[in-house]
């Protein structure tokens, strides 16, 4: 993707109402939308929890005057599970049983703190339990087509579960033989389940990418949901970067 059309994909991006009619207008992927929205909230959350966080005293009172959480959240343009956590510990509830609370709101004896948590679950497609599962789904899916293309093509590995604790970091596949990959050598691949923006890119190069050259050689980082390749990045010599369309299944070489 290039990266005007990333940025006007970003712009747009408000709500998550906005991901089916944009699939629509721009012949994209629910999930591709719905990757580079929550990219674009996790980072602005990260940027601006504690800013809204000290508003939690304020919060509690519209809450306790009659404010639901979703309306709270909008005031805020924030996620309203993070707003629903921060009321609900202003008001004496330990984070543990406010969590408990959000993954179950069903055993919530209060009926009207029962009914504004689901709202609130439901308006929140990203740090909801629900959306957090999405989350770690999206991940563990990556991962699985990784490792059955390895497998289809009897190229042995070693997972990251494998290699725990034997390294200070570890990629998902280490590879026992390098496999080629436009024309050099790969001793590792890494799975992500994202969209490779130039931040994206950045976070991955510090803490997972340059460590591993620096440990296993030159390899290989898939970002399934593709990346903005008109971008100069400072991608580390021996690590290339690809999206998912080289890795059906289906295809053999």
């Amino acid at each position: 993707m290039k990266y005007k059309e990333y940025k006007q994909l970003t712009n747009e991006l408000n709500n998550l109402s906005d991901i089916p009619r944009l699939a629509r207008e721009r012949g994209l992927q629910v999930e591709l939308l719905h990757v580079i929205y929550t990219q674009k909230v996790v980072r602005d959350v990260t940027k601006r929890y504690y800013r809204v966080k000290r508003k939690s005293p304020r919060m509690l009172y519209q809450w306790n005057k009659g404010k639901n959480f979703v309306q709270i959240a909008k005031e805020n343009d924030f996620p309203a599970s993070l707003i629903a956590m921060m009321v609900l510990q202003e008001n004496k509830i330990p984070r543990k049983r406010a969590w408990r609370m959000l993954l179950d709101p069903t055993e919530i004896r209060d009926s009207r703190l029962r009914k504004e948590i689901i709202k609130a679950n439901k308006s929140d497609g990203i740090y909801s339990p629900n959306g957090s599962k999405r989350q770690v789904e999206r991940g563990k899916w990556g991962e699985n087509r990784m490792r059955k293309w390895l497998n289809t093509r009897k190229i042995a590995h070693q997972t990251e579960a494998d290699l725990r604790g034997k390294y200070p970091k570890t990629p998902d596949f280490l590879l026992r033989k390098p496999l080629v990959w436009d024309g050099h050598k790969k001793f590792w691949i890494e799975s992500k389940a994202t969209f490779g923006d130039a931040v994206e890119i950045k976070k991955h190069l510090k803490k997972q990418l340059t460590p591993y050259v620096d440990l296993f050689g030159d390899g290989l980082v898939v970002y399934w949901f593709g990346y903005i390749d008109d971008l100069k990045l400072s991608i580390p010599d021996g690590v290339s970067v690809t999206d998912g369309k080289d890795f059906d299944i289906d295809m053999m070489d």
